[in-house]
């Protein structure tokens, strides 16, 4: 990866801004930050443009709610092509986190999450894209 350097000219309350968001996130300097917040605007085009991202779906679910698994399953097979892999996790003696790493078009990974958040018996969900060049 070549690293080219180029100069900003932002005013005096942006640059107190960045060098918070530098500190609030633990970034080693300015530059890095600046490389995810610009990468971060990048990503959310290609999403908004329904090129191919990858991603993740977490939810949160009480596994004993009634036929929730079957539920998810079906969605789960509906969609197998964006579906690469699930991890299923126990937290509690009820309580599950599944994590479903996905990839596709951004449209229909949300079409995806949207019906699975969505269905009866999830606590919590989340769908969270990246760019995959």
């Amino acid at each position: 990866m070549n690293i080219r350097r180029f100069g900003v000219s932002v005013e005096e309350n942006i640059l107190s801004a960045l060098d918070t968001y530098v500190k609030k996130h633990s970034f080693p300097n300015r530059s890095r930050a600046i490389r995810h917040l610009i990468k971060s605007t990048l990503v959310n085009e290609k999403v908004d443009e329904n090129k191919m991202v990858a991603g993740a779906i977490v939810i949160v679910y009480d596994h004993h709610h009634r036929e929730l698994n079957s539920k998810l399953m079906h969605v789960q097979h509906e969609y197998h092509d964006a579906i690469l892999s699930t991890q299923h996790v126990h937290l509690e003696h009820d309580l599950c986190l599944e994590t479903i790493a996905v990839k596709g078009k951004s449209k229909t990974l949300q079409e995806l999450a949207d019906r699975i958040i969505g269905t009866k018996g999830i606590k919590h969900g989340k769908l969270v894209m990246t760019d995959i060049e």
